[in-house]
């Protein structure tokens, strides 16, 4: 496991979609992801905690014509992801190692399209709130880093988890909020895409229903 996990971290500080602390880029890139990075001028679409990116590489297969950031601490996790854009030839792709809790050091205020943030740690213990990846003072950030009219979409199997984000999300002056406690037979299928990540599939085979939601914020 650790020659396993060895090699992986060498894969990461060797191919040009992975991010992290050791690259210059690391430190440079905030608000000019799509000048230094993708060369481009495409939307910005974000996964949060991604873990092996399997929306940050579903939805750049799905839309070519947007920039897709993966973001988590692992890197042996990342090393998936981006295996799999390298297989995939997705140029539209980058994965970027590191903390979510310092997220507004990685991007700049109305540099991002869209959040997406995907079976998240629920941090059940009270203690742990702040911890939760929707708290008010992540959902404030979110909010701050998207453009007027981006889109945050929130994705999960635990109810208690979901019910205290979607309080969060309401009382932040949300646009065009939808929700449901039953993504699969409901009207908003649509807006998965048929992508389904390793923990969504574990969740569906015991029965649990998927949580989601989708706005965006008056800014």
């Amino acid at each position: 496991m650790a020659r396993q996990k060895l090699a992986r971290f060498e894969h990461n500080a060797a191919v040009h979609n992975v991010i992290e602390p050791g690259k210059e880029i690391f430190e440079t890139v905030k608000q000019h992801w799509n000048e230094v990075f993708f060369k481009n001028n495409q939307p910005i679409v974000v996964e949060l905690a991604c873990g092996r990116g399997e929306y940050t590489t579903g939805l750049a297969k799905e839309y070519p014509d947007k920039n897709f950031i993966g973001i988590d601490i692992k890197g042996a996790r990342i090393w998936k992801g981006s295996s799999v854009a390298i297989e995939n030839n997705l140029q539209n792709v980058a994965f970027y190692r590191a903390p979510i809790d310092f997220i507004e050091n990685y991007f700049a205020e109305n540099e991002l399209d869209e959040i997406w943030l995907t079976f998240p740690d629920p941090r059940p213990r009270d203690r742990d709130e702040k911890r939760r990846l929707c708290n008010v003072r992540y959902i404030e950030a979110y909010k701050k880093l998207l453009k007027p009219g981006g889109i945050f979409n929130f994705k999960t199997d635990n109810r208690a988890l979901f019910d205290y984000g979607l309080d969060v999300v309401k009382s932040s002056s949300p646009q065009e909020l939808i929700f449901t406690h039953d993504l699969y037979n409901s009207e908003y299928q649509q807006y998965h895409f048929g992508i389904e990540t390793t923990y969504e599939r574990i969740f569906k085979k015991l029965g649990n229903n998927i949580n989601y939601l989708r706005c965006s914020f008056n800014k």
